[in-house]
């Protein structure tokens, strides 16, 4: 996808280090439940080609109060819920981490604004050894659920 490369090159460009050129971002969306809602989420595969393996620990943006890396968990009684993961998602070297809807994700809390289809969040996601990265998310109501195919 045209889209994904100019993303990688772009943010691999920015972040200025060997360790940034490892890292690459594939199918970014961003969705919101609707447009009185009060939280959002954004999906996306994160590459790793390097030879180290790497860590996704945070994220941030403008347009919500709060950002999580967060994950969907089964309690005993077969309730699904989010959780704050605090440390973060591991990205092996040579490999890629999903992070989709029903499973792990980068949650939006407090949205200042509606998500609005076919407009873009700026997005700033900071790894243990590759950095920063920052990239504008599409937004994009109508993709199918992936994953565990709960909500998101």
């Amino acid at each position: 996808m045209n889209c994904t490369f100019a993303l990688a090159a772009a943010a691999a460009f920015t972040l200025g280090s060997a360790a940034a050129a490892d890292i690459a971002i594939e199918s970014p969306y961003a969705r919101a439940s609707g447009m009185g809602a009060i939280a959002g989420a954004a999906f996306m595969t994160i590459v790793n080609t390097g030879d180290e393996d790497d860590r996704l620990i945070a994220a941030s943006s403008d347009v919500s109060e709060r950002v999580e890396l967060h994950t969907h968990l089964i309690d005993q009684n077969g309730v699904a819920r989010m959780v704050e993961v605090e440390d973060g998602f591991a990205i092996p070297a040579g490999g890629s981490h999903a992070l989709e809807r029903g499973g792990d994700h980068v949650m939006f809390m407090g949205l200042k604004e509606p998500f609005v289809p076919g407009e873009t969040i700026q997005v700033t996601l900071t790894f243990e050894k590759a950095g920063e990265m920052t990239l504008d998310v599409p937004v994009d109501t109508s993709r199918p659920a992936t994953g565990h195919g709960m909500g998101g």
